[in-house]
């Protein structure tokens, strides 16, 4: 069991947590959520011992392990793979280096047989002689196979050394697991197993991630990070999101008659002050007053930006032509043969394993890059806005506070527009004059989706969209999505996300495009991982 005991954590004066009391109890799997900024990452490092609370203390039932999912993707460049894996239970690892060091020495002495002796006792105990077999297992369900175990870490695509730390993080059945993130750069078929394996893990879980349909499909519990505080509630993601809404309505509503009946108590107050036959009354309400004033509603650390597109002109019936496209990077054919066409109303996700597939033909459709071979037209009605998964270029130069970098896309070139409409995008008064240089990952895509609803475009092409984004800007940006007229192009690893919006999948494997159909995500999940 892990307990947290009276934790308390500030940066920079701003505090984070305070006395906070959880115990984290076997069996369940435990989502951690809260807006971006509300302490996530920084609370699992304190459960892992990375960090120091300033007050309090996390303390683990002895003898129990704790694996964390690093998130250092070249701290191991130099290591097998395997070897990267087995380091997940470092007991048992430091027993496979000793023993092999003793097995080396050429005047192998009693004492050397002895402590060989010792070490096999604890290696036999701790299932060693499955350790290589249950890491080749792990990894093939994570879509790795073999051939994979002798490589180096430097060897492996970054997506590739992702699926091997998760693997490292899970082996050796840990007895918590603190997984940050962890279905980044996954692909659905691991995912599935990700899925799967912490459904079945029987010991205790606590999991950062963005992917709501991965957290309901998990989670027995939520940990929700709110008014500096860490609240545990029992159930899943949407039974916890619905749970808070009726609670903070009933809230507003208590709120609301307080309010009302401050309302009440003053008028009588105001009106009978002065009156020697109505004073007592006058100071029994005023007392009422005191009381009723001193509840109110703290003050949530989340918000949900707004985001609407709307299109300036409809389309017309011819949006987009793909016909043949081909395109080789450093002598791998990402692209081979695509062809499709779009329709009117189509909302079409792009899926495949290798996300360079999926980003270069969307750079090749935006005019940004040059296919080796075939062609794509557009309608003439078409206007675009488009997303890319890197946007670093709209941002480098530092030169324009965010008033000026969005002055850049509008029509209407009014200060107070730009503010309201940076503020509709959760950015305060005093945060719309930073530069832009020095935005966070989520403060760029918010500043990409302003631009876009600024554009009017009748057709979309968003790449990752949900990158760097809180769980209340996934949501609003998934309404957007949802209420678009227009036809859109996006990619996506969120599942709801994806099945909830679009209508139509194209999946590209191996560069050539493999899966075309107007279905549902589920469907298409239905039809070919299943």
């Amino acid at each position: 069991m892990l307990s947290v005991n009276n934790v308390s954590k500030s940066f920079g004066g701003q505090k984070l947590f305070d006395e906070v009391n959880i115990r984290f109890t076997h069996g369940n799997c435990y989502g951690l959520i809260g807006a971006n900024g509300a302490g996530k990452s920084t609370f699992l490092k304190i459960l892992s011992g990375e960090l120091e609370a300033q007050t309090g203390s996390v303390d683990i039932t002895p003898g129990e392990r704790l694996s964390v999912l690093k998130q250092d993707h070249y701290a191991y460049e130099d290591v097998q793979v395997l070897k990267t894996i087995l380091m997940g239970n470092e007991v048992l690892y430091k027993i496979m280096e000793e023993k092999d060091v003793i097995y080396a020495k050429e005047d192998f002495s009693d004492e050397d047989g002895i402590r060989a002796s010792e070490l096999e006792a604890q290696f036999a105990e701790l299932n060693g002689w499955e350790a290589e077999s249950e890491a080749g297992s792990m990894l093939a369900g994570l879509g790795l196979g073999p051939e994979f175990l002798d490589k180096t870490m430097k060897e492996l695509t970054g997506a590739e050394k992702v699926k091997v730390l998760l693997a490292q993080a899970l082996f050796g059945s840990p007895e918590i697991l603190l997984l940050d993130e962890p279905t980044n750069h996954l692909d659905i078929a691991s995912i599935q197993w990700l899925e799967n394996f912490i459904m079945d893990f029987k010991n205790t879980v606590i999991v950062v991630s963005h992917d709501r349909h991965f957290l309901n499909k998990v989670c027995t519990h939520i940990a929700d990070i709110d008014y500096r505080k860490i609240n545990v509630y029992t159930g899943n993601y949407d039974f916890w999101r619905k749970s808070s809404e009726l609670a903070q309505q009933l809230r507003a509503n208590e709120k609301k008659r307080a309010d009302e009946k401050a309302s009440e108590l003053k008028a009588f107050i105001q009106r009978f002050s002065a009156n020697a036959a109505k004073s007592k009354q006058a100071t029994s309400r005023q007392k009422q007053l005191e009381k009723l004033e001193l509840v109110d509603l703290p003050v949530s650390t989340r918000k949900y930006p707004y985001v609407n597109f709307k299109q300036n002109r409809e389309a017309g019936n011819d949006i987009l032509r793909v016909d043949g496209i081909s395109k080789t990077i450093d002598g791998v054919k990402v692209l081979d043969n695509i062809s499709f066409t779009v329709n009117k109303e189509d909302k079409i996700v792009f899926l495949g394993a290798n996300d360079l597939a999926q980003t270069t033909l969307f750079q090749i459709l935006m005019g940004e890059v040059e296919p080796d071979a075939g062609e794509y037209k557009w309608g003439v009605t078409i206007t675009k806005g488009y997303m890319p998964s890197d946007n670093s270029k709209y941002f480098d130069d530092g030169k324009h506070d965010l008033i000026n970098w969005l002055r850049q896309y509008s029509e209407d070139q009014h200060e107070t527009f730009l503010r309201g409409f940076l503020g509709k995008m959760l950015f305060t008064q005093e945060e719309s004059l930073k530069k832009t240089n020095v935005l966070s990952g989520g403060e760029k895509v918010r500043c990409m989706l302003a631009k876009l609803m600024l554009s009017g475009a009748n057709v979309l092409v968003l790449d990752g969209p949900t990158s760097h984004l809180d769980l209340e800007s996934i949501t609003a940006l998934n309404d957007g999505m949802i209420d678009y007229k227009g036809s859109m192009l996006f990619t996506s690893h969120d599942h709801e996300f994806v099945q909830t919006i679009a209508n139509r999948i194209i999946e590209i494997k191996d560069g050539k495009l493999l899966f075309d159909e107007q279905t549902t995500y589920d469907e298409f999940i239905e039809k070919r991982y299943k």
